[in-house]
């Protein structure tokens, strides 16, 4: 019976990845034309497309994805969105809710997949931790991005949470620009994404639910950088709470 479900298991995820790539390569010219377009609203038509294919990729594997708002949301504003990464499976869900302009703080190291690494270039802010010089430029861009009232997306514990708690410490760099930039935050949870795709491996996949969930907006206003740890501090327990209201962790 365990060889049967694996096998099943198997198929549902060379399906699924099958149908990834095909979408893929029917949205890479439309991504390739809206370069032309220049940063600014290529970029935006980027992220469009890029909503559509995680939308068709999710109908066709089964995967529904929901937003919940425990608070209200204004579309028209721009935020410095952050949220709890734990999966692969955490892209869809943020490109799904990009109901308005966004750019994304992304790895580098994602821009060596052949192709997708095309597209994942010209829609994110790119960020190699590792080299003060890039990650200065990434500040830049980010900055740059909310000068032209576009949101921004940042993950704060940088990689994936493999700890048994619902969050890993925060790096300052979200919170540094918040303060620098007078953006509110907007934190998010992504709540399902280990259920549909575990860290540990990528034929884990699973059809089913997932959960976005919009916490309350954090105002910046009256924080001085000597204040990131508070302002950190902050969000950390917002979004920990948060995700302890939807899901079970050791109590150990």
């Amino acid at each position: 019976m365990k060889l049967t479900v694996r096998l099943v298991q198997y198929i549902y995820c060379a399906y699924a990845y099958l149908v990834f790539v095909v979408i893929m390569f029917v949205v890479l010219p439309f991504v390739l034309v809206s370069l032309l377009f220049g940063k600014l609203r290529g970029g935006n038509m980027i992220y469009q497309l890029c909503r559509y294919w995680a939308a068709v990729w999710y109908f066709f594997i089964g995967i529904q994805h929901k937003e919940i708002y425990e608070h209200p949301h204004d579309r028209s504003r721009q935020y410095i969105f952050v949220a709890n990464h734990i999966s692969y499976m955490d892209i869809p869900p943020i490109v799904l809710i990009a109901h308005q302009p966004v750019r994304i703080l992304g790895k580098y190291e994602m821009v060596k997949i052949p192709v997708f690494g095309w597209i994942y270039r010209a829609a994110v802010i790119l960020v190699d931790r590792r080299n003060s010089a890039t990650r200065s430029k990434s500040v830049r861009a980010l900055k740059s991005a909310l000068k032209h009232h576009i949101s921004i997306f940042i993950f704060p514990e940088g990689t994936f949470n493999e700890t048994n708690h619902p969050l890993k410490d925060f790096y300052d760099g979200a919170f540094r620009i918040a303060i620098e930039t007078h953006t509110p935050i907007k934190p998010v949870l992504l709540v399902d994404t280990m259920d549909r795709l575990h860290f540990a491996g990528l034929f884990g996949l699973t059809p089913g639910i997932s959960r976005v969930v919009y916490l309350e907006e954090i105002p910046v206003k009256g924080f001085a950088i000597k204040d990131i740890p508070v302002l950190k501090e902050k969000v950390y327990r917002i979004m920990e709470n948060g995700l302890k209201r939807y899901r079970s962790y050791p109590t150990a």
